[in-house]
């Protein structure tokens, strides 16, 4: 907090309305300076994103497997992987968007071996909400299969308050391929969470599916967020504020403290 104003000033105040414009300009540079330096901190951690994003697409592509080390699985470098789908443990990812429309992400696990046990998960795209809503049935190809496309980190996620009954959106049954009737559908989902549901062993990282395949999906995946530059120009704002509160509080203090003649 602010220093307490000097008795001397209190008193050429004349009262505690002019310390009281004073402390909360005080306040005001200081917090929009906070605001200021916070939007450059995230346009730094975007600048960085989309350095890893270009440093991952000029690699190699890579084959999958279950011995793939976690070094490998640098984001956004193109990769595939050859095995089955799991579809008895598909997953949708609720309130996804897609060109002003309603509708889910679908994952689901490519497993690499024939007992199942190890697998990558697959987003493997979009399909639109029901109207009205009713359970949603995900066209999944059977057989041997061989999918493509970019390597994430993890799931994106969407922001989401606590549900208000306790229960969290992104809760997956204890075991998944137990999962009667249509795909779960949660809000966010984590790989650690997802492979204890699936009973599989996932890499580290999911495959973000790209090119065609015969599932009705639609793989236009936006991307990360790069608007650098809409940071650099909100911290900018920001710190214009401070200054023109700096100056106020400037002003004031001057006028306070002038000698009266």
């Amino acid at each position: 907090m602010p220093a307490p104003l000097p008795a001397a000033v209190r008193r050429r105040a004349g009262g505690g309305s002019v310390p009281l414009a004073l402390v909360l300009l005080a306040a005001t540079v200081a917090v929009t300076v906070a605001l200021g330096r916070w939007q450059l901190g995230r346009a730094d951690e975007k600048a960085a994103t989309l350095a890893a994003l270009e440093a991952g697409r000029t690699l190699p592509p890579l084959a999958l497997g279950p011995d793939r080390a976690a070094d490998d699985l640098i984001p956004w470098r193109s990769a595939q992987a050859s095995g089955h789908w799991l579809a008895d443990r598909t997953v949708l990812l609720d309130n996804r968007m897609a060109d002003g429309r309603p509708g889910f992400w679908v994952v689901t696990p490519l497993a690499f071996d024939d007992e199942g046990r190890q697998a990558v998960a697959v987003l493997r795209g979009w399909l639109p909400r029901p109207v009205p809503d009713a359970p949603v049935t995900v066209r999944t190809p059977t057989g041997p299969v061989t999918v493509r496309g970019e390597l994430v980190p993890r799931v994106p996620r969407l922001f989401e308050l606590p549900a208000l009954s306790g229960r969290k959106r992104d809760e997956l049954a204890s075991s998944l391929p137990g999962w009667p009737g249509a795909p779960p559908r949660v809000q966010n989902l984590e790989l650690g969470t997802y492979a204890k549901a699936a009973g599989v062993v996932l890499l580290p990282a999911v495959l973000e599916q790209t090119g065609d395949a015969p599932d009705g999906l639609v793989r236009d995946w936006a991307g990360p967020p790069t608007n650098i530059d809409t940071h650099r120009g909100y911290a900018l704002q920001w710190f214009s504020f401070a200054a023109i509160a700096a100056i106020a509080f400037g002003v004031i203090l001057v006028r306070v403290l002038r000698p009266k003649r």
